[in-house]
């Protein structure tokens, strides 16, 4: 029987995803610092909070696997965070018209006391040039304001790109499933 499988994230994005893979786990909320390290880049900083909240519910759960995951979202070099409201999805969604976005998802599995096993995702997502009255019918329909980059691809947002580049699909909603999945049999869970 393999080890209690926790999930460091209270994200239901996250918690569904990982659903999908059919092995029981339970979620914890980490108490993380997310605030970026001076001069520190978006892909340094998604990996070190994937480790960050890993080892935050590791440590208070000796024995388990933890999962940890966090995506950043880049755009001009400088990360983007959630737009928090409507203005703040239009102002995004109007800047990103017609350009490139990268999400960078990091991922760590940890138990404590061992190495961590981490992972890296790169997506790229290709806007389409958009008007402002598509970006407010959008924004209307989906409420987006809890996502990075103002758009759930899950959904409607998927409406709003050119292309998606990823080696894996699910990266972008916010975990890496592929990836998360062969860390997982690396540690001894049976996967098919």
């Amino acid at each position: 029987m393999s080890a209690r499988l926790i999930l460091a994230s209270t994200s239901v994005y996250r918690r569904e995803l990982l659903t999908r893979l059919g092995l029981p786990f339970d979620s914890a909320r980490p108490e993380t610092d997310e605030t970026p390290q001076p001069g520190e880049t978006p892909l340094a900083l998604a990996s070190r909070l994937a480790v960050a909240k890993a080892a935050a519910v590791a440590a208070l759960q000796p024995g388990a696997w933890v999962i940890g995951s966090d995506q950043v979202a880049e755009f001009d070099g400088r990360p983007i965070g959630k737009p928090g409201g409507r203005d703040g999805a239009l102002a995004q969604l109007g800047a990103m018209s017609g350009r490139e976005v990268r999400f960078l998802t990091g991922l760590c599995l940890l138990r404590h006391g061992e190495a961590p096993k981490t992972a890296l995702d790169v997506t790229t997502v290709r806007f389409r040039e958009l008007s402002a009255e598509e970006i407010a019918r959008y924004v209307d329909a989906e409420q987006p304001y809890d996502c990075a980059g103002s758009f759930k691809s899950e959904g409607l947002g998927i409406a709003l790109f050119d292309a998606i580049e990823s080696q894996d699909p699910t990266a972008l909603i916010g975990l890496p499933l592929i990836a998360t999945a062969r860390l997982l049999r690396e540690a001894g869970y049976r996967l098919p």
